[in-house]
C-alpha cells in the first residue's frame, strides 16, 4: 500500500481486508543505539517506550511527510556524520527536531534541520543575518551539531543523555544529574519534553528502519529524491539581484532559493567579501 493512503476514511475496510496494520508496534526488549544498548525492562521504560511508538503510529500525516523526505535528508547528513566521527544514528535527532524538514522554523525561532537558536547557531560558527542564515544550510549546520554532538558525548560518555542534553542544554543536564546522583538521562526526573525526547529518538530509529511495523507501507519511488546541483558556483563578491543572478546561470529566483535556502534574500550584499558556494539546480 501506499505511504499516502494509510488510515483514511475507509480506514476500516482496508484493516479488516488485512491490508492496515492499526496497532502500535510492541515494545522491543530493547533498542540498539549508537553502538549502545537501551533496555526496558523497567516499567516507567516501557511505558514511555510505549507511548512514542503510539505517537509515530497515529500521527498520520507527520509520519508520512518524515518517510518521504528520509532518503533525501540523510543522503546528505550522513555523509557528514560519519566524517565528523558522530554515529549514523544520530541523525534521527533531526526527525524530533524538524521533522526532518530542512526550512523548519519553531515558535521559539530555532531553525533548519537541528533547530538552532541564533545565538547557539553563530557560537557554533554559523553565520546568521538577513541575508544569510546557515541554519538552513544542510552541510554546514550539520557539521555544527556536530561539534555539540562530540562535545556532550566526550561529557557523558551516553548518547541518550547526550541526545537529551541537545534537548535541554549541557548545563540542565550535569545539573540534574549531580543533583539527581545518577550517570544516565534516562534516570533523571525531568521535564515532559525531555524525558519524552529521549525515548522519541530511540522510536525515530525503529520507525525508520522498519516502517511497516508502525502501518506504514511506502512503496519505490514515493520518497522525494535528492537530486545533486547541476552545478556549483563560487561567489566573492557582492550579487545585486539573485534573480538575475539565477537568470544568468539558467535557473529562476524561486529554484535557486529552493536549492539554497540559506540565502534569505534577493540580494548578497558580501561587504566581507565571503567566499560563498551557490548551487544551481
Amino acid at each position: 500500500m501506499a505511504v499516502a493512503l494509510v488510515q483514511t476514511a475507509s480506514a476500516q475496510a482496508l484493516y479488516e481486508a488485512g491490508e492496515m496494520q492499526f496497532r502500535a508496534p510492541a515494545v522491543p526488549e530493547s533498542v540498539s543505539f549508537a553502538g549502545q544498548t537501551y533496555r526496558f525492562d523497567r516499567p516507567d521504560l516501557y511505558e514511555r517506550m510505549d507511548r512514542e511508538c503510539m505517537a509515530f503510529t497515529y500521527s498520520h500525516i507527520l509520519s508520512n511527510l518524515m518517510l518521504k523526505r528520509a532518503d533525501r535528508i540523510f543522503s546528505q547528513v550522513v555523509p557528514v556524520l560519519v566524517k565528523n566521527g558522530i554515529p549514523e544514528d544520530l541523525k534521527y535527532l533531526m526527525a524530533i527536531e524538524s521533522n526532518l524538514d530542512p526550512k523548519a522554523i519553531s515558535v521559539a525561532g530555532a531553525a533548519g534541520l537541528w533547530q538552532f537558536m541564533k545565538t547557539s547557531a553563530r557560537e557554533a560558527g554559523l553565520e546568521v543575518n538577513d541575508e544569510v542564515d546557515e541554519r538552513f544550510h544542510i552541510a554546514k549546520a550539520t557539521a555544527a551539531a556536530c561539534k555539540y554532538l562530540k562535545s556532550a558525548y566526550e561529557k557523558y560518555g551516553d548518547w541518550m543523555t547526550v541526545a537529551a542534553s541537545y534537548n535541554a542544554g549541557k548545563g540542565g543536564i550535569s545539573r540534574r544529574l549531580e543533583a539527581q546522583k545518577q550517570t544516565s538521562a534516562l534516570d533523571l526526573l525531568l521535564p515532559e519534553e525531555t524525558s519524552r525526547y529521549m525515548f522519541r529518538v530511540l522510536t525515530a530509529k525503529l520507525f525508520f528502519e522498519k516502517p511497516e511495523d508502525f502501518g506504514f507501507r511506502p512503496e519505490p519511488g514515493e520518497s522525494y529524491p535528492y537530486k545533486a546541483p547541476r552545478k556549483t558556483v563560487e561567489v566573492k563578491g557582492p550579487i545585486p539581484s539573485l534573480a538575475d543572478f539565477a537568470k544568468e546561470h539558467g535557473t529562476s529566483f524561486f529554484l535557486l532559493r529552493e536549492a539554497n535556502p540559506w540565502l534569505r534574500s534577493d540580494r548578497l550584499t558580501n561587504k566581507s567579501g565571503k567566499t560563498y558556494f551557490i548551487a544551481i539546480p
